[in-house]
C-alpha cells in the first residue's frame, strides 16, 4: 500500500531529507546540517527516519544520551557523550503533515523508550516546543518546572516546556 509508513535507522545519506523536513517542521529552530550528522554519528541507535511506502521520508527522530535536567544549545554540537548518563534525550522530533495522524509518532516513541529501558537508561526527556506538551504527556512524560532550565528554554520561545519521563514503576 503506497501510504504504509515504516521506521528505520537513519542514514547519512538521508540528512538532506532530514534537514527539508526540519525546515518545515521547525523553521523557529533552524539548526546546520552539522547537528545532526553529529548525532548521528555519536548515538546512531537513536536516530530513525519514517519512510512513506514510495520511499519518500516523512519525518525523522534525532535522540541521544545526555544528562538529565540539561539542555543541549540549539543549534551547537556536543562534542561528544558524556560518560556515565542515565538520562536519554528526545532532540527532534518532527512528522510532515503527511505523516500525522497515522500513530507513527507515537510507535517510535515507545520503541525509543522500549530501547532506553533495556539498555539501562532510567529516564527520557525532551523540550516540547510547537504545543506539543499534550502529546508528550500521552506518552507518559511530565513537566519539570526548574528556573535554571526555564533561563535556558527562553531562547526556544515562550511556551517551550522540558519534560521527563522516568523508567520506573
Amino acid at each position: 500500500m503506497a501510504n504504509e509508513t515504516s521506521w528505520r535507522r537513519m542514514a547519512p545519506a538521508d540528512l538532506p531529507a532530514v534537514m527539508a523536513i526540519a525546515a518545515v517542521v521547525h523553521p523557529d529552530y533552524p539548526e546546520d546540517e552539522a547537528i545532526f550528522a553529529e548525532r548521528l554519528r555519536l548515538a546512531p541507535e537513536g536516530c530513525h527516519v519514517l519512510a512513506g511506502g514510495d520511499g519518500a521520508l516523512q519525518g525523522y527522530l534525532v535522540s541521544h544520551p545526555w544528562p538529565a535536567g540539561a539542555v543541549p544549545a540549539l543549534n551547537s554540537l556536543l562534542g561528544g557523550i558524556p560518560v556515565g548518563i542515565a538520562n536519554w534525550y528526545l532532540h527532534d522530533l518532527a512528522l510532515l503533515p503527511a505523516g500525522r495522524g497515522s500513530g507513527a509518532a507515537a510507535a517510535i516513541v515507545a520503541a525509543i523508550v522500549r530501547q532506553a529501558a533495556e539498555t539501562g537508561y532510567t529516564s527520557l526527556a525532551l523540550v516540547a516546543v510547537n504545543d506539543s506538551t499534550g502529546f508528550w504527556r500521552r506518552q507518559g512524560f511530565r513537566e519539570v518546572h526548574d528556573p535554571a532550565l526555564d533561563r535556558k528554554l527562553a531562547s526556544y520561545d515562550d511556551a517551550a516546556r522540558y519534560m521527563r519521563r522516568d523508567m520506573n514503576g
